[in-house]
């Protein structure tokens, strides 16, 4: 992934050194694992410990080099740690096949990217929790269809955000434990030449669990649910991302991102102050749709398995943790810094003059003994007067000789309280964020 869409936090996993770090860290607990069932001797593992030692730039370049010739990273990687540590090196790989390290390697590097990402969505959820209990009691328009329908708060909004990005955590969650899996069965998944004693040690060393069948590789329903998991996460960043974006549209202008000296929204015109961070919300959550739908790609291999997933994972590995991972902190910097409007939120509440009150008044009638559809033709009638020839709804009512036979002035009157609307939001929030 490009810098500008990228945290360190995440491209630090992602190194060649980091890489081979963790190549290394798989051949040492395997080893470790042969020489406690004792198939291999003990001052192998001592001297590979001792000599393996960290990766630099250097170390990267002489691996590169000596992969132009192997053609093979494994064994180039190899090869470089012969030349390191000595003859005892012989005894790193003993029985395996390169997919134990690879996939074992990449379970780890998966696991730590969740762990970072599921930390992201404690701060996002954090930052939208708080601005709900700031906006618990603002209310605003809601709307259907990009159509006003009735009241709402803009705290009861962000309780939604803040309830779906609970499910997105669980996901994420289960989706580290099931990618938390490596194999060093050996080329065909038969531990032919290993036994599983050695695999179930070296998973335990290594924080992971060994998978139960393997073939050459780890199956890879695994790394879709994974990818799955991210691409869901940020459909729902783009969600709120899309929500923020209507809102701010000059017609709306109940929220606005902040917009902070010296940014300049358009190269032409002075006045504009964009959406652009919601916008690019919205973007890069299409990338993480793309990622999941080449993993799914790679769930049905050849046989035992073939080389067709391992250029996609090397892209979508690194990228759509890193995407996932800057979208949550963009995002949630879009929600600490949000403006919010209430002044034009209740403006707009009021735009239509009363009509979004027009289910109490339907209910009311049916109350007071209305058959539901007669009362839906007297509400609707003088709602139209409204938007046909701009009788403020109220007025309307009022003038109604039908309704006045049910209802008197004040009974009208007492159907236009936005208090009514909002008297439950205790008890959402409650339910959202417990007592």
């Amino acid at each position: 992934m490009i810098p500008r869409y990228a945290r360190v936090e995440l491209t630090s996993l992602w190194t060649p050194e980091e890489r081979l770090r963790r190549w290394r860290d798989v051949e040492l607990a395997a080893l470790e694992g042969l020489v406690k069932q004792g198939l291999a001797p003990e001052q192998a593992l001592t001297a590979c410990r001792a000599k393996a030692g960290d990766f630099t730039s250097a170390d990267v370049e002489r691996i590169d080099t000596i992969e132009k010739t192997t053609k093979h990273d494994v064994i180039a990687f190899l090869t470089f740690m012969e030349e390191r540590i000595g003859p005892e090196a012989r005894w790193l790989h003993w029985g395996m096949t390169s997919s134990d390290v690879l996939d074992t390697a990449l379970a780890l590097l998966l696991r730590d990217a969740m762990e970072r990402i599921i930390a992201g969505v404690d701060r996002a959820r954090e930052a939208v929790k708080k601005r709900a209990f700031e906006h618990k009691h603002t209310a605003m328009v809601g709307r259907s269809h990009g159509i006003h329908a009735e009241p709402i708060s803009f705290g009861h909004k962000l309780a939604i955000w803040y309830d779906e990005l609970g499910r997105a955590r669980e996901r994420l969650v289960a989706a580290k434990r099931t990618i938390s899996v490596g194999k060093l069965s050996g080329a065909v998944g038969t531990f032919a030449h290993l036994p599983p004693a050695v695999e179930e040690h070296a998973m335990a060393t290594l924080g992971l669990s060994p998978a139960p069948a393997s073939s050459q590789i780890v199956q890879r329903d695994r790394h879709a649910e994974y990818f799955s998991a991210l691409a869901l996460l940020g459909a729902s960043l783009e969600k709120f991302a899309v929500e923020i974006r209507h809102l701010q549209r000059t017609e709306v202008r109940e929220v606005e991102e902040a917009f902070t000296a010296g940014q300049k929204g358009s190269s032409a015109m002075p006045h504009k102050r964009n959406p652009i961070l919601s916008e690019n919300l919205s973007g890069l959550a299409r990338l993480l749709r793309g990622y999941a739908m080449t993993a799914w790609e790679n769930v049905p291999l050849w046989h035992e398995r073939d080389i067709s997933h391992s250029s996609v994972e090397r892209v979508i590995g690194p990228d759509a943790t890193v995407v996932a991972d800057f979208m949550l902190h963009r995002f949630a910097g879009l929600i600490e810094n949000l403006t919010v409007y209430p002044q034009n939120m209740q403006k707009n509440l009021d735009l239509l003059g009363g009509v979004v009150h027009s289910q109490r008044l339907l209910l009311e009638l049916a109350r007071r003994g209305v058959d539901r559809q007669a009362a839906y033709v007297i509400v609707q009638r003088n709602a139209m007067r409204f938007f046909e020839q701009a009788v403020p709804f109220k007025t309307s009512l009022l003038a109604d000789a039908d309704l006045l036979k049910v209802m008197s002035a004040s009974d009208i009157e007492a159907c236009f309280t936005p208090d009514h609307h909002l008297r439950h939001v205790d008890s959402i929030f409650r339910r959202v964020f417990g007592a």
